[in-house]
Formats: structure tokens, C-alpha cells, sequence
């Protein structure tokens, strides 16, 4: 387990500037967490850098973008794409002429699937041809992002790789029932984890979220050497995921969702940045909020803990500014209903017996239950049954806010060298918006 380590002041250490690079590892997709980097390093002048996962032909053999799609991919990120796939994980690998996991999985059925067996033989077979495949791609696109970086520059190495569920139709309805599912439909995490299908599972986010940070280490080790003897600087950064320190009975609090499957790799991840910190290189976790992404939202009741961080902003000073995001989420609520009411709601969720067991640190992350599934996902439910339009959630309004502050923490706080894994939690993401909107 690794130490909790929060981060408690506003880092300024300002490493970065006109000249030096940013390398996105991960393609940008969407509006995420990354985002709020990428505006950082464009704001310091920095040369953007990325890559693609590619894309997959209708016979699911892995490609380059075309053309057009690089164009656009390049547009999107607002810089130059290195267009080799650098797809993760190895549930569509296989050695020649053999099954990959997800022809494996094809079979399964609702009823079927805690039972199915996997080759677990083929199965590693799988993921050393897949683990083969990225790491050779990975260096092919390391040799071209060298070529892009001139002597005497810095480089901002931001790993985003997560996510890893094979692609089977099954999975689709068993994750409703263990992340939606509550009375009759509720399943238990731990039947998932307990299952071939789930190991599996647990194997690919180790590949994809976790390792993929260890092979862009490794695979850009002549680049940090090349660029340390000229006397820059390197830094890595990775989004982790590990609960929250969030405002329970006006005390900052950890807490966490439940039940975060994906919480295992990312413990792997926080192990990754520690060996990498020990070897001298500068890898730094940050264990950011929870947020609603498109990704986000099969696990209901990941948002509630945003709320809280309304109270944070006034906590923590924010003033006028801090006012105006009230009166914001405010109008977001449907006639008659307050913005206290809901933050009453969710002090009252955070205090019940049920919340409480959960917040064990040392035991993270814990399987779900049905009591949770019943109190989190129904508190959920009713909270965002409360707005005027359920399209435009208070919880889109303070995710954004989040990504907004995570950025400007992570890119001084990578600068500043101060630990390889580190928690972002309410009080200091409220501190740096309120700072930002003085």
C-alpha cells in the first residue's frame, strides 16, 4: 500500500518554457483530465507532441490513422502526432494463427460467465505478444519524438493510458448489474473478481493503466539521457485514482467510490512511479477527484463526492468568485429545490453507518455490498432526479472546475520534484481555482 502522501500547498516552481516539449502519451480523445496540462503547456510556450492508439480494420488488425484522420487527430491535440499505433493491452493480440482473449471471451454468456474457463497458458502467450508489440512500437515512436527535441530543452512526458475491458457484448450487461444494479439486479464486485473473465479483466488494466508507464519510461531513456547531459530536465506524470480527502461534518475527509475495480492497477501505477523515483527519475502519480467522464459514468454515484467541493471554495476563501459558483449550480436545480437541500442530502449520505465502513484506506479498494449499492446509487438517483434538465448536472459544472484546477497543480507540482505519488484532494484543488479567479 502506498503512503498517503497529500499535496497541501500551491507548487510554483516554474521549470518550463518557450523551446522545451510536451509529449502526450495517450491519444486525446474527449474533454478529460488532460486537458487542463495541455492548456499549461501551451500557456509556457512548450512544442506539443503526441500519439495515436490507432485504429482497428473491420478484421480487428491494428493501423495507423489515415490522412484524414491524422489531420484531425492533430487538430484535435493542437500539435504533431507521431502516427505509429501505440495501442495498450493485449486483448486483441495472439501469436500467429492463434485465438486473442477477446475470440477467447466470445462465448460468454450472462448466464454463463462466472463459470467459463480461460487457457490461462494462451492467455500469457497473449499478453507477451501484445506487451511485444506496444514496447517495439514504443520505441520506434521514442526515435522520432527525439528527433523533435532540440539540445538544452526540458520535456513534460504526461502518460494517460487507461481502461482495458475486452470488448465482449456480455460485458456490457454484467457491469450494469455490478455498477448499476441494486435489489434484484445488484451483483457482487467480488463475483466478477473472482471469475476467469475478471482476471483477465485485472490483467489488461494492469497492461493498459499501469505498465504502459514503465514501458514509456524505459523506451525514452536515451531521450532523458540525451537530454540531462545537456543539462535539461525530464518529468513524468500519470493520472492515478485512489479516494479523495473531500468536506464530511466541515473536516477534510478521505473517502472513495466503491467498488473501483480499475483501483488495483492503479496501485500498480503508484508502484511503478515509486521504483522509477528510486532509480532517479522524476515519475509522479497524482491521485486526482473524482469527476463525471464519458467514461466515468457506468459507476453511479462516482459524483456525489463533487458536491462537497462547493463547500471547499468557501472554505477556502474563494469569496465572491466561490459565491458565483453556487448561484451557478443553483440554476442547474429544478423549481423549489435549494442547493443546500442537496449538500444536506449528501452530508447525510457521508454520515450514514454504510458510507462510513468504507472509508478504510488500508483496505482499498473493497468490494461492494448491497447496502451501498441500494444507499449510493438511490441517493444518485434522486439527487440528479432534482434538476431542471438531466442533461446538465451540477456535477458536469464542478468536474470542469476540477480539470481546471488539477492542471496547474500537476504541471508546477511535477516541476517542483516533490514525491512520486501524490493526492489531490478538495482542499487544495478549491485553493488553486480560488488563486486562479482572485
Amino acid at each position: 500500500m502506498t503512503e498517503y502522501k497529500a499535496l497541501r500547498h500551491i507548487p510554483q516552481a516554474n521549470l518550463f518554457r518557450q523551446g522545451d516539449v510536451f509529449v502526450l502519451f495517450g491519444e486525446l480523445f474527449g474533454r478529460g483530465y488532460v486537458n487542463g496540462l495541455i492548456d499549461e503547456a501551451r500557456a509556457a510556450g512548450m512544442t506539443i507532441l503526441g500519439i495515436t492508439v490507432g485504429r482497428r480494420n473491420d478484421d480487428g488488425t491494428l493501423r495507423a490513422l489515415t490522412p484524414e484522420e491524422h489531420v484531425e487527430a492533430e487538430a484535435k491535440l493542437g500539435g504533431r502526432i507521431i502516427n505509429v499505433p501505440l495501442m495498450a493491452g493485449f486483448d486483441m493480440d495472439a501469436p500467429p494463427g492463434e485465438q486473442n482473449p477477446t475470440e477467447m471471451l466470445s462465448g460468454i454468456t450472462l448466464k454463463s460467465w462466472q463459470e467459463d474457463k480461460l487457457d490461462w497458458t494462451k492467455i500469457e502467450a497473449c499478453r507477451t505478444a501484445g506487451v511485444q508489440r506496444f514496447t517495439q512500437s514504443a520505441q520506434d515512436v521514442m526515435a522520432e519524438i527525439d528527433k523533435l527535441i532540440p539540445d538544452g530543452a526540458n520535456v513534460f512526458f504526461a502518460h494517460t493510458m487507461a481502461g482495458g475491458i475486452p470488448k465482449i457484448k456480455a460485458f456490457l450487461a454484467i457491469a450494469n448489474r455490478i455498477y448499476k444494479g441494486r435489489g434484484d439486479r445488484f451483483m457482487s464486485s467480488r463475483a466478477l473478481l473472482d471469475s476467469d473473465l475478471g482476471k483477465l479483466i485485472l490483467m489488461n488494466f494492469d497492461e493498459v493503466s499501469a505498465n504502459t508507464l514503465k514501458y514509456l519510461i524505459d523506451a525514452s531513456a536515451a531521450i532523458r539521457a540525451r537530454v540531462e547531459a545537456k543539462g535539461g530536465q525530464v518529468r513524468y506524470t500519470a493520472y492515478g485514482y485512489h479516494g479523495t480527502e473531500i468536506l464530511i461534518g466541515d473536516e477534510y475527509v478521505w473517502q472513495t467510490y466503491t467498488n473501483y475495480t480499475q483501483g488495483y492497477a492503479k496501485m500498480r501505477l503508484e508502484s511503478i512511479a515509486e521504483a522509477a523515483w528510486a532509480q532517479g527519475v522524476t515519475a509522479t502519480v497524482f491521485n486526482c477527484p473524482e469527476i463525471r467522464t464519458n467514461s466515468s459514468d457506468i459507476f453511479v454515484g462516482v459524483e456525489l463526492s463533487l458536491f462537497p467541493l462547493l463547500l471547499a471554495l468557501k472554505k477556502e476563501g474563494g469569496g465572491a468568485w466561490a459565491q458565483e459558483q453556487w448561484d451557478i449550480c443553483q440554476k442547474l436545480l429544478g423549481e423549489g429545490v435549494s442547493l443546500q437541500s442537496i449538500l444536506d442530502k449528501l452530508e447525510a449520505y457521508l454520515q450514514t453507518a454504510t458510507s462510513t465502513s468504507f472509508r478504510d484506506f488500508d483496505a482499498w479498494p473493497m468490494d461492494n455490498t448491497p447496502e451501498l449499492a441500494d444507499l449510493m446509487i438511490g441517493t444518485s438517483d434522486e439527487i440528479t432526479s432534482l434538476h431542471a434538465d438531466k442533461k446538465a448536472l451540477i456535477t458536469d459544472h464542478l468536474s470542469a472546475l476540477v480539470l481546471e484546477g488539477t492542471g496547474p497543480l500537476m504541471f508546477h507540482g511535477a516541476a517542483e520534484k516533490i514525491a512520486p505519488v501524490l493526492w489531490l484532494n478538495h482542499d487544495i484543488i478549491a485553493r488553486q481555482l480560488n488563486a486562479l479567479h482572485q
